[in-house]
């Protein structure tokens, strides 16, 4: 509900303050979901803490498109890739927290003390943390309509089906339909985490040898076939390996992706935010797969992920307008 606001403020304001102020709540965010003493003080928390992180994390993303526009879909891959090492070192600093006796309060408030080193950075970013081009409201509200943005928007929010949307159902569907224990399906999942990170970092140098658009065609090709042989294959090693490749192969859908829609956005980065409440499928999609496996079954309701690469090899422009 704020991430719209947010994107429209810091088109016609200054983005910099918001940053700022977005990473001051994020760290008292952290404070309080550590010293809660309930499940309310933990809600609040985490109800700050999720548009704290629109106006901190991704507008400096937006910052970062900003200060080098020929080069957006390389740092893209570079901001996918400390996501990636995030996701996969996430639990590892965890355990380490609790063998370490912090726990996880001591481990959200030593992540509450590098949110507030982080701010030093800020007001010495310079132009790097600018507020690209101010729009009046209306101009602004045209700029995120126009048909290639559309575009880019719906491509994202599909493609997450197979991204975000495959790795939700992947422990479940292996349970479920696959008949492996719980232990098995934990390590599909952080085995696709790992592969997701070793595809991150295999993309860098590939842009720099073939277009971004070539790679998501080519890339939704192997991905549609990929997750097709995962759905027939019989066994739960074949299932695994097959969805580490998966997790090898689109690894950079979303970066790719996501450079191109700031690409039509021009100066007004922060738009992106915006524009994402346009086409908010990555919020129903899921709900529609969840449905039709209560009456299917998840083996049968995961077949329409597939529209995921056909929007790919429909949608995407042979080359950059």
């Amino acid at each position: 509900m704020l991430e719209p606001l947010l994107g429209l403020v810091a088109t016609v304001w200054r983005r910099r303050a918001l940053v700022l102020g977005g990473g001051l709540v994020f760290a008292g965010s952290l404070v309080l979901a550590a010293a809660a003493q309930s499940a309310w003080m933990l809600l609040v928390a985490f109800a700050l803490l999720y548009p704290a992180s629109s106006a901190f994390v991704s507008l400096s993303q937006a910052s970062l498109m900003d200060l080098e526009p020929a080069a957006r879909e390389r740092n893209m891959a570079r901001w996918t890739v400390a996501g990636a090492v995030g996701a996969v070192g996430g639990p590892v600093l965890l355990g380490t927290a609790i063998w370490a006796g912090l726990g996880w309060r001591g481990l959200l408030g030593g992540f509450a003390l590098l949110t507030l080193a982080l701010l030093l950075v800020v007001p010495a970013a310079g132009a790097a943390m600018g507020d690209g081009e101010r729009l009046r409201l209306r101009e602004a509200l045209r700029a995120i309509t126009r048909r290639e943005v559309l575009r880019w928007l719906l491509l994202l929010e599909l493609s997450d089906l197979l991204l975000d949307g495959f790795g939700s159902f992947l422990a479940l569907y292996l349970v479920d339909e696959a008949g492996t224990s719980v232990a098995t399906a934990g390590l599909a999942v952080a085995v696709w985490a790992a592969a997701g990170l070793a595809g991150s970092v295999l993309l860098l140098p590939l842009l720099a040898q073939i277009d971004g658009l070539r790679y998501l065609r080519l890339s939704a090709v192997g991905t549609g076939l990929l997750f097709a042989a995962f759905l027939l294959a019989p066994g739960a090693g074949a299932k695994l390996a097959l969805a580490a490749a998966l997790g090898l192969v689109n690894a950079g859908w979303y970066p790719v992706l996501q450079a191109r829609l700031y690409d039509v956005l021009g100066g007004a980065s922060a738009l992106a935010l915006t524009a994402g409440a346009l086409l908010p499928l990555n919020a129903v999609l899921p709900l529609a797969v969840a449905a039709l496996a209560d009456r299917a079954g998840l083996a049968v309701a995961l077949w329409p992920l597939l529209v995921a690469p056909a929007a790919l090899l429909l949608l995407v422009p042979r080359r950059a307008r």
